[in-house]
């Protein structure tokens, strides 16, 4: 299956410049920090792109880069694996923490 989403139509790009250093030692940090990672990489239109980093235990966090060549590109420099969807057994390593899950149950509560 080629890079992308299956459901946002791409066209074909290639990068010319390397990613950002900070991006890339961000990522790295984040992997090293939790034992290897994977990334699921998001397009948010003009934002760019969001890079949402699974750990291998369970920890996740995300990073912003200016597109989806950009994070990708970052990712492959971090030598991160790049996912093209939200597979099951990706959504099952996650562990949000306690904090996540109050700040989200005040959201709900406040609406």
């Amino acid at each position: 299956m080629a890079d992308g989403s299956d459901t946002t139509l791409t066209a074909e790009q290639t990068a010319t410049d390397q990613a950002p250093s900070g991006l890339v030692a961000g990522i790295k940090s984040f992997a090293a920090g939790h034992g290897g990672a994977t990334a699921v990489i998001e397009y948010v239109g003009k934002r760019g792109a969001r890079i949402v980093l699974v750990g291998a235990d369970g920890a996740w966090g995300d990073h912003f880069a200016d597109d989806t060549v950009v994070a990708r590109q970052a990712c492959a420099e971090a030598g991160v694996a790049v996912e093209n969807a939200w597979e099951r057994e990706l959504m099952d390593q996650m562990r949000p923490s306690n904090d996540l899950w109050r700040s989200m149950a005040r959201r709900t509560m406040a609406r």
